[in-house]
Parts: C-alpha cells; structure tokens; sequence
C-alpha cells in the first residue's frame, strides 16, 4: 500500500478531523468512504481493522490500524507543525484533545447527530436538554481559555483545535448558539483562515 487509507463517514466531525489534519499537511492518501447507518462498521471484516467497530479508522502500513480520532491525530503529526515541539506543549494538547473527547463531543456532537440525522419526534430528542447544558458547560470552558490565548496549545495552530473545532464550529446543528461566546467565533475564523483548510461536508439529508 502506497498511501496511507483513511475509512471514513464524510459527515462526522471525528473523521472530518483526520481528513483536515492530512489536507493541511499535504500529505497524499486514500479515503474509504463508511456509511456507518448501514450497519458495515459491525461486520466482521471490518471489525478485524478496528475491533470496536467505529470510523475513523487509519490503515496506515499494508494491514496495520489505527483507531480513535485523536490517536490518529497524533500519530498523523508527529514531526509537523501541528505537533507543539516542547514537552509542555505536547501536555497541552493533549489536556485539550482529553477534554474534547470526554467534556466536549459527548454533547456537542450527539445534539448534532439527533437534530440532523433524526426525525423531528424521534424519542432521542428527549435527551437534547441535557445534552445542550453539557456542551455549553464546555463551551464556556474554552470561552474562558480562548479570551486569553488565541490557540489551545501554546502560541500555535495544532492538531488540538483541529479536534475541537470539528464539533464546535457546527454546534448549531445542535441548538447552541455560538453568539454567546464571541471568543470562540473569533477563534473559529483563525481556524478556517489556516491554509489547506477544508470545510466540513453537511449531515447526510442537509
């Protein structure tokens, strides 16, 4: 295998990370595209790439996986710019990528998904108050942070607001209302003003 093969569902914040992540590298590679709905991720071949049957997933040598967003952010920059140089930096990053995966995206992207990709009287959305008080909980988090520093770790762009910015950015497909946190909006035009920067495709039925 000549490039490194990416399988993937366009939409999802997760896999939009790595395919971000690898456009601003320039690095070349294969995208496989997964449309998890149907159930392909449970299958037994695919579960022999990735035991806990989820996207993204990298197949980075011939036969050789790596799963979870962030892991594969990692391993993805290392070397780069993306990838802070000092030990601190690193500790950052990783503080950050620690708390999008366990503060951030449980709410943020889960009111995405059932405000997106549901029916309106689907029973899932019983859940949306919740949901919508976490994930403005980690808003203000990172409000607080980003009026002080312009990026999440150190003085520079890398791969952790890559990680946070998947979700945040489309949070009002989740019914939050960014407006509240000016701090953040400014930080998301950062973002996008990187260069290589691709935009994040809309749910499928957007």
């Amino acid at each position: 295998m000549s490039l490194p093969r990416v399988y993937g569902m366009s939409s999802s914040g997760n896999c939009y990370k790595v395919r971000l992540l690898l456009e601003q590298l320039q690095l070349p590679y294969e995208w496989i595209e997964i449309d998890i709905r149907t159930g392909v991720t449970r299958q037994a071949q695919f579960l022999e790439r990735n035991p806990n049957g989820r996207v993204p997933t990298l197949e980075y040598q011939s036969g050789q996986y790596l799963a979870e967003s962030n892991a594969i952010l990692v391993y993805l920059a290392e070397g780069s710019r993306f990838w802070p140089a000092h030990r601190l930096g690193r500790a950052q990053a990783l503080q950050w990528m620690f708390f999008e995966q366990y503060s951030h995206e449980p709410y943020i992207a889960v009111a995405r998904f059932i405000c997106g990709a549901l029916p309106p009287q689907h029973e899932r959305r019983s859940e949306l108050p919740r949901l919508q008080e976490r994930g403005y909980q980690a808003l203000a988090v990172m409000e607080r942070h980003l009026g002080a520093a312009r990026f999440f770790a150190g003085d520079g762009y890398s791969v952790a607001d890559i990680a946070l910015y998947a979700y945040t950015h489309a949070a009002g497909d989740g019914g939050f209302d960014l407006q509240r946190f000016p701090a953040v909006r400014a930080w998301i035009e950062r973002v996008q003003s990187q260069p290589h920067f691709v935009p994040l495709p809309p749910l499928p039925g957007d």
